[in-house]
């Protein structure tokens, strides 16, 4: 007899970013779903869900409903910066623990949440570097005026500027908003060579077809010599984005549908890297609960001291996972992978440095 083990899912289905919910969701369910099929597996997975639609306000107590209300200790779940941040209190309360499965801003290492996808030294900075090489070093930032625009563009005006670059403007809009018609005349005015785009849902939408539209008047806009650079934008986006808009831009991320190499799942196919950190948070999870008598009942650090060293690829000091560094860009329609490196372990307040070079790559000095 399999044991049942609640877990937790907190998606929103509707509002702004509903688009990557839904593939997070996607991964955690084909998770569970496979996990439960397995004929001697000991544990069976039954998901308790919950759905913020949208609404900031009602992150923090549906997790709290989750683990007040059932008996799971753990919730795969949140997409937003600012959700995740808003249910680290009720974690630390209820002893929970949060699996995020979406890339972020770093500088955070919580000892109830699990990072399962890239931070800045697995996105921003390899991202940055190939720019560099490649386009320049004259920069121009967006971002949408929350915690991942804020934090990510702080981040790359640091790394610009270290690297003897410069940013020519930084322009924010409020979450949701379609007023990019001043961020486009500021970026015609300065003729960046790149764009960092840190605009999340119907707002880059809208900013990737206004500039598509701006390349079409103007060349130097065009993706080959001005290309938009992007670390959140995925497969699971690119339907809601007008097909001409989306040709050219350049991507960051661990995983882009079709590659090779995802942890757990070499040669699978997943929709996007958002539905494959789901998918790995949710076997992560279950590998763990299954380890031992007892395992269900035990804390994060617990569950983690106890298993095999390395075993899950969860970083013990910090709880972030080692993941594979791509750069990709958008051909007909697809992301076709441009370079790719070996897994690099997440670094999220980057202690290691913070020069943008690709991973691995000899650092170079000066000699007289």
């Amino acid at each position: 007899m399999k044991k049942r083990i609640e877990l937790g899912l907190l998606y929103s289905r509707s509002g702004s970013y509903s688009l990557i919910s839904e593939a997070c969701r996607t991964g955690a369910l084909s998770a569970i779903a496979e996990i439960n099929a397995i004929a001697d597996f000991p544990l069976s997975l039954i998901p308790v869900e919950r759905d913020p639609q949208g609404n900031i306000d009602a992150y923090g107590p549906l997790c709290e409903e989750i683990l007040r209300d059932s008996s799971a200790r753990h919730v795969i779940g949140c997409v937003t910066s600012w959700s995740r941040k808003e249910v680290i209190p009720t974690l630390e309360k209820a002893g929970g623990t949060l699996w995020y499965a979406v890339p972020y801003e770093g500088f955070e290492a919580s000892d109830h949440i699990v990072y399962t996808h890239a931070c800045p030294n697995q996105h921003l900075l390899p991202l940055l570097g190939w720019a560099f090489a490649r386009l320049g070093r004259r920069g121009f930032l967006t971002g949408s005026n929350y915690i991942w625009g804020w934090e990510m563009n702080r981040l790359a005006r640091d790394v610009i500027s270290t690297a003897g670059g410069e940013v020519l403007g930084e322009r924010y809009l409020p979450l949701g908003s379609l007023e990019i018609d001043r961020m486009i005349d500021e970026i015609r005015a300065t003729r960046p060579d790149f764009v960092l785009n840190n605009l999340i849902g119907p707002s880059q939408y809208a900013f990737l077809e206004a500039y598509h539209r701006l390349g079409q008047e103007d060349p130097h806009f065009r993706p080959e010599t001005c290309p938009i650079l992007s670390c959140n934008l995925t497969e699971c986006e690119v339907p809601a984005i007008h097909p001409a808009a989306a040709e050219g831009l350049v991507a960051a991320g661990p995983y882009f549908r079709g590659a090779t190499g995802w942890p757990d799942a070499v040669n699978r196919n997943f929709g996007s890297s958002h539905e494959a950190a789901a998918w790995s948070s949710v076997y992560r999870l279950a590998r763990l609960l299954s380890g031992h008598e007892g395992a269900p009942e035990q804390s994060l650090a617990q569950l983690l001291a106890e298993a095999p060293a390395g075993s899950e690829g969860i970083d013990l000091a910090t709880h972030h996972t080692a993941l594979p560094v791509l750069i990709a860009q958008v051909e007909n329609g697809a992301f076709k992978v441009r370079e790719s490196f070996a897994p690099v372990a997440g670094d999220p307040y980057l202690a290691h440095g913070r020069e943008a070079v690709a991973p691995g790559a000899p650092r170079l000095k000066v000699v007289s």
